[in-house]
């Protein structure tokens, strides 16, 4: 009896925690139309870790599209496609996230945080890349950058519309 009890308080706590997961999670439809389309972007390099692996500063295009229920951005300059994972929406502040893989052996993971203003944002970008080794796997090295951004739109609905 008391394995059944132990056992079921097991799978009622795991039922409890699952539940909760799934409502922290943000609802796409929170996010702002104006968020989509096509932006011109600017980074500088404000903090790192590592000046060697990191631009002092950059200039990208981002086109963030909504596909069923995922956000995919894409960046020609680079020739990134990737789905990106919204962390938090409060109003006009946006926060999201990427990790793309690359090399075979490193992760690159990007947590963006911007507020839509007019047609442009301001924001950072912070970012972290992880060299794992080709041999067993063991994570290597972490490298950190910060880059303040600032993107204007270039196509796409206005956050005035």
């Amino acid at each position: 009896m008391k394995k059944l009890f132990i056992l079921f308080f097991a799978f009622f706590f795991a039922c409890t925690v699952h539940a909760e997961v799934l409502e922290a999670g943000v609802s796409i439809e929170e996010v702002p139309k104006a968020l989509y389309g096509g932006w011109r972007i600017t980074a500088h390099l404000d903090t790192t870790n590592a000046r060697s692996s990191f631009k002092p500063q950059s200039l990208d295009f981002w086109t963030l599209s909504r596909v069923g229920d995922s956000i995919t951005l894409d960046n020609p300059y680079s020739g990134a496609n990737t789905t990106i994972s919204v962390k938090t929406v409060e109003g006009n502040l946006v926060v999201f996230s990427k990790q793309t893989p690359y090399d075979n052996n490193k992760v690159l993971t990007d947590i963006v945080t911007i507020r839509l203003n007019d047609d442009s944002f301001t924001g950072i970008n912070d970012l972290k890349l992880e060299t794992f080794s080709l041999i067993d796997n063991h994570l290597m090295k972490t490298e950190t950058a910060k880059y303040i951004i600032k993107g204007e739109k270039i196509s796409g609905d206005s956050i005035l519309d």
